[in-house]
């Protein structure tokens, strides 16, 4: 969060406090715009960064390099579906003091393909941790933990369908404030994912 300065948990207080404070898109949009944080808002981003660390802490006890393999390859694959979101959509926020309008405008397919070619990163991580604990034997019912991510990528895959939608029928398209929403979930959901599948 140092790093980021925490934008992707602030799009996600904004997106919770508009999309959970009104059901009128203009008034939802307005309230995203406000810099103080509400009630949804405070409790979307305690309930997400408190699931972050219970399953960061799961997946540390089966092996410390599972966990971090987990965090770096969660890091890439999150912040990579939001690209395809700003490919989708159109950007409904305000032109003139948004952040994100101008990368809007610019996503070309060279820039998606090359996030997506980022997240295969997180593959070497896992065969990195499998490879690290050898001893321990990670093995799902259903295979190795390279089945493990590709659970893990699909569940966050889902996350980023499932908010994508929300937004075009909410909002009719996508502000700053929803690609930190959607980093935020799809993370969570690739924690979840790849803890659930092993």
């Amino acid at each position: 969060m140092l790093l980021t300065g925490a934008f992707h948990e602030d799009g996600l207080a904004d997106v919770a406090d508009g999309l959970g404070g009104s059901a009128d898109r203009g008034r939802a949009l307005e309230i995203m715009k406000d810099s103080r944080v509400g009630a949804f808002g405070a409790i979307a981003v305690v309930l997400v960064l408190l699931s972050k660390v219970a399953l960061l802490a799961l997946l540390g006890d089966i092996s410390a390099p599972l966990m971090v393999a987990a965090l770096l390859g969660a890091h890439v694959v999150s912040r990579t579906w939001p690209l395809l979101t700003i490919r989708l959509l159109k950007h409904v926020g305000d032109a003139a003091g948004s952040k994100s309008k101008p990368l809007a405008d610019q996503i070309s397919g060279a820039a998606l393909v090359t996030g997506f070619v980022w997240c295969f990163m997180a593959f070497g991580l896992v065969c990195y941790a499998q490879k690290a604990t050898d001893a321990i034997a990670i093995v799902s019912a259903s295979g190795s933990l390279l089945q493990a991510l590709g659970v893990a990528v699909l569940a966050s895959g889902l996350a980023w369908a499932a908010m994508t939608r929300w937004f075009w029928r909410r909002l009719g398209g996508f502000t700053g404030d929803c690609l930190g929403a959607t980093q935020q979930v799809c993370e969570l959901a690739f924690y979840l994912g790849l803890a659930l599948s092993l």
